[in-house]
């Protein structure tokens, strides 16, 4: 049986108490609550259930879209307001600094950091879901993917990092149809010492 995390997040700069309250506890717990029933009903499946399975349309196909949904939707929500409540400030971490040897230009361009911000704003404002700054087991470097939906277009063997929900009810309260606006607002509340948690585990893991 999964809980829900309470992570109570209050008045954020550009993101208003009101959106944090309905997107962590509505939203948030409807995807922890419908993965404990999916899950209820696979560990009850029948025998000809089972069988029946078609990838066309059966009941287990359902079960399984709908399990590989919630538990992203999950997954992507608690790993999302574990890095807000910050102050955007991502000075003495060694995220800022591996992230200016990936994205880091030629002297006089813009600097790695600079240069991250904005293809992870681009790639957020491209995508129909999430963008997500992930360490990418398979070539071992930081990668920016987008998901259009939960469980559509994630990248298996990944570690998350840093994520941001770009569908509209992260925004729609506060910034109307603005996305770039709201995306202004999330950098400026970004935990980068949580960030900087998330990839030390990965350093732990690669040695």
């Amino acid at each position: 049986m999964h809980k829900p995390i309470e992570f109570n997040l209050g008045e954020m700069n550009g993101i208003s108490k009101k959106t944090n309250e309905i997107h962590e506890k509505k939203l948030y717990v409807g995807y922890v609550n419908k993965r404990n029933e999916v899950e209820e009903k696979l560990s009850k499946i029948t025998p000809e259930e089972l069988t029946a399975g078609n990838q066309t349309y059966s009941y287990l196909r359902g079960l399984k879209e709908g399990e590989t949904f919630a538990a992203n939707g999950m997954i992507l929500h608690q790993m999302f307001f574990s890095v807000l409540g910050g102050n955007g400030d991502p000075a003495g971490t060694k995220i800022v600094s591996a992230i200016e040897r990936e994205w880091g230009s030629a002297e006089g361009t813009p600097s790695g950091f600079e240069n991250f911000k904005n293809m992870f704003t681009a790639s957020a404002l491209a995508a129909r879901g999430w963008a997500i700054l992930c360490w990418d087991f398979s070539d071992m470097k930081l990668h920016i993917y987008t998901a259009d939906a939960q469980n559509q277009g994630g990248v298996w063997n990944c570690a998350i990092l840093l994520n941001v929900d770009v569908y509209e009810h992260a925004y729609f309260i506060d910034h109307g149809s603005d996305r770039q606006a709201y995306l202004e607002a999330f950098f400026k509340n970004i935990n980068w010492h949580k960030v900087d948690e998330f990839y030390n585990q990965v350093a732990v893991m690669n040695k």
